[in-house]
């Protein structure tokens, strides 16, 4: 009998919530994962560990990532972006597979350091890019590569919060270039960048170019629990256009200033033949235009026979933004039980990170930027 993978779990707040949830759902729901223990949660706070192990169901904590590298065999790194690199790159030249949340680093140089310690190691490395898991965007995906919309001419995504537009909303580690390399860049365009090459670089190949524009909204913000203001060194919103190597356009822009958005992050693809839309505020439907069909058509993803969907609810009910990480793990335990291949990889991560950096420089020298 195989023996549980233990896994240590860098990260108990919003990511380290949604992964613990995730390894809790999967014996449920995908009794045919990988068994696992959670055996160890790491942070800085004792009191705040103690709580999160008693509520997530790990066996034990720790302060310091170092003392559990080599007691687990699978290492999740759900920190912030600043402790992405030296945690990750350890665990991989340790042998341990590592899990590590988007964007794959502050830095193209930190991210490329990632890769090659993934490339070097004998473990499996994944960034969770959980949006490649919705059912829906999995149906889309064989929509595109089995030709429904022929050639494909426009990628549009856009990814739209308004948690920063009071002007005294609390600074936080998100506003520091140091800790989190970019702002709603890399924390919200990461995942439509990392989608758009998920859907469509196999019909479309790679984005050869990019012109982008970052803009700062509000320069400084109140700490918590003081009277003092911190500078605020990263971007609220940026937008940018691409060129896709068969000359396909694409249109991105995030921001955290939206007004009226919570969490909208829309993809839309044009082809010769027909066209999809989806929006993750209504993630369990895809509006579609295919053949001589006048106007789109919103399929219900739903069906036993759409992707993971037999392990749910019958059709018509309905899943929600939690469930994506639930396949995400899935996918990525079952490829560390199994020593395969996991997509998205360091290797995926950080083509992404490059086009996140073209962006930055396109920004920077006001011209566009070519992607070697």
């Amino acid at each position: 009998m195989t023996e549980p993978l233990k896994v240590g779990v860098l990260g108990y707040r919003f990511m380290g919530k949604a992964h613990s949830n995730a390894l809790a759902r999967l014996p449920m729901f995908f009794p045919e994962a990988p068994e696992v223990e959670r055996t160890v949660i790491v942070g800085r706070d004792e009191e705040a560990l103690a709580d999160a192990a008693d509520r997530f169901g790990f066996e034990s904590t720790a302060t310091d990532w170092r003392d559990v590298i080599d007691d687990v065999d699978v290492f999740y790194n759900l920190g912030p972006n600043h402790l992405h690199a030296e945690p990750s790159i350890a665990a991989l030249e340790a042998g341990v597979d590592v899990f590590c949340e988007k964007p794959l680093a502050p830095t193209l140089e930190e991210a490329a350091a990632m890769r090659d310690a993934a490339r070097d190691a004998d473990a499996v490395a994944g960034c969770a890019f959980n949006y490649r898991f919705v059912p829906a965007i999995q149906y889309a995906k064989g929509l595109i590569e089995d030709g429904e919309l022929g050639e494909i001419h426009h990628v549009r995504g856009r990814y739209l919060q308004d948690w920063l537009v009071d002007p005294e909303a609390p600074w936080a580690w998100r506003m520091d270039k140091d800790l989190a390399g970019s702002g709603a860049l890399g924390d919200l365009g990461a995942h439509t960048i990392d989608l758009a090459r998920f859907l469509v670089g196999n019909v479309a190949g790679d984005i050869e170019r990019v012109s982008g524009h970052l803009q700062t909204f509000v320069d400084e913000r109140p700490v918590p629990g003081t009277d003092e203001y911190k500078p605020v060194t990263v971007d609220d919103a940026y937008t940018a256009q691409a060129e896709f190597e068969n000359g396909a356009v694409g249109s991105f822009e995030a921001s955290r200033f939206a007004n009226g958005h919570k969490n909208d992050h829309t993809i839309e693809i044009h082809g010769s033949e027909g066209s999809l839309k989806f929006s993750l505020e209504r993630l369990n439907e895809l509006e579609v235009k295919t053949g001589d069909n006048r106007g789109y058509e919103t399929v219900l993803v739903t069906d036993e026979s759409d992707p993971y969907v037999d392990h749910w609810w019958p059709p018509g009910h309905v899943i929600g933004w939690e469930h994506t990480f639930v396949h995400e793990n899935y996918e990525f335990l079952s490829s560390a039980a199994e020593g395969g291949e996991f997509h998205p990889s360091f290797e995926d991560a950080y083509e992404v990170q490059e086009i996140l950096d073209a962006i930055e420089r396109s920004d920077d020298a006001g011209e566009w930027v070519s992607l070697d």
